[in-house]
C-alpha cells in the first residue's frame, strides 16, 4: 500500500519544513549580523556554516520526510532515525555552532554547573546509554509512543544526551576539558560496549516485542504522532503496518537492531580514524618537542636513581 494515502502533510511535514528555515535564518543573523553583539566573536566560517545547515537537512530528513511516517510503520527505519539523529545530528551541530556561541550559552548561570556535570566522560556516557537502553524497553517504548507530549520530550532529552556525550570528544573551547587520544578511543569504545546489550536484546529475540508495530489498534494510536487526526480518521481500512511491508514484525525488529550496530559501528569507525589523524598530526607537528619532553623526562629518571 502507498504512503501517499497519510496524506502531503503527514509526508513532508511542511510545518516542520518553517520551523527549520526560521532556526536557520537566525542563525546566520546572529553569526553575521549580530556577531559583534557577542564577546569574543569571530567570523563565521565555511566549516561551520557548512556543519550547522547539513545538520538542518539531515534533521528535516529524520524528522520531517518519508524517514519519519516510515519510523511509524517499520521498526528497522525507527533504528535508523535513532542512529542519525543521537549520532550524527549532535555532532554535526557541536561543530557548526561558533566556539564564542557556546562560551555565550554555557556561561549563563543556571546552564553552567548543569552543563559541567552532565559533560563529564563518564557521566554523558552512563546516561546516555541508560536512557537509551531504557528508552528500548517494550513496555516504556509502547507507553511512549503513544502520548505525544511525553514522546517528544523523551526524544529531546535523548537528543541532549547525544549532544552531552559528544562534548567531550569535540569541543574545541579553550577553558572546557579536552580528552587525550588514548582517552578519546576508550571512551567511544566504551559507549559502544554499553548500548551493545540493548541491541542484543532486539537483535536475538524470539518473538517481536512492540505492540505499536505488531498491534493494529495499538499502532493506530501510535500512527497519530505523525498522521493529522482528520486524515487519520479517514482510514478505517488499516489494519496494521504488515500492509506497508513483506517483513514479519520479527524480522523487522531484529533488522532495526542490526542496523542501530551497524550504524553505530561505522559512525564511530569515523571518529576513531579522525582521532587516530589528529593524533598523528599532533604527533608530527610537535615531534621534536615531544623528543625534548622524553629526554628530560628520561634524564630526571636517572637523576633519581643516582640519589
Amino acid at each position: 500500500m502507498p504512503l501517499d494515502i497519510f496524506g502531503f502533510r503527514a509526508m513532508w511535514s511542511p510545518n516542520f519544513i518553517g520551523v527549520l528555515v526560521f532556526i536557520i535564518v537566525i542563525y546566520f543573523l546572529i553569526t553575521i549580523k549580530w556577531r559583534h553583539d557577542f564577546k569574543n566573536s569571530t567570523p563565521l566560517t565555511r566549516s561551520e556554516a557548512a556543519n550547522f545547515i547539513a545538520a538542518m537537512i539531515l534533521l528535516y530528513i529524520i524528522k520531517g520526510s518519508p524517514v519519519n511516517l516510515l519510523s511509524h510503520i517499520m521498526f528497522t527505519m525507527h533504528m535508523v532515525q535513532m542512529a542519525l539523529l543521537l549520532l550524527v545530528v549532535p555532532a554535526l551541530l557541536i561543530k557548526g555552532i561558533p566556539n564564542y556561541l557556546w562560551q555565550f550559552l554555557i556561561n549563563i548561570p543556571y546552564i553552567k554547573p548543569a552543563f559541567k556535570m552532565v559533560t563529564k566522560p563518564i557521566i554523558a556516557l552512563v546516561v546516555f546509554a541508560a536512557l537509551f537502553s531504557f528508552y528500548h524497553i517494550p513496555l516504556v517504548f509502547d507507553y511512549v509512543k503513544l502520548e505525544e507530549s511525553l514522546h517528544g520530550l523523551f526524544t529531546f532529552v535523548l537528543f541532549l544526551s547525544g549532544l552531552f556525550l559528544y562534548w567531550p570528544l569535540l569541543n574545541t573551547l579553550e577553558d572546557q576539558p579536552k580528552m587525550k587520544g588514548l582517552h578519546k578511543v576508550g571512551y567511544i569504545i566504551a559507549n559502544a560496549v554499553l548500548i551493545t546489550p540493548a541491541c542484543a536484546m532486539i537483535i536475538f529475540a524470539g518473538s517481536p516485542f512492540y505492540a505499536t508495530y505488531t498491534d493494529g489498534t495499538v499502532w493506530m494510536k501510535a500512527m497519530a504522532l505523525c498522521v493529522p487526526a482528520d486524515t487519520l480518521s479517514g482510514l478505517t481500512n488499516l489494519s496494521g503496518p504488515e500492509l506497508f511491508t513483506n517483513m514479519t514484525p520479527l524480522n523487522d525488529q531484529q533488522l532495526g537492531g542490526v542496523l542501530m550496530k551497524i550504524l553505530q559501528e561505522i559512525i564511530f569507525g569515523i571518529i576513531l580514524a579522525r582521532v587516530f589523524y589528529e593524533w598523528y598530526q599532533n604527533d608530527r607537528d610537535n615531534a621534536e618537542q615531544i623528543t625534548q619532553d622524553a629526554l628530560l623526562e628520561r634524564q630526571q629518571l636517572r637523576e633519581n636513581e643516582y640519589r
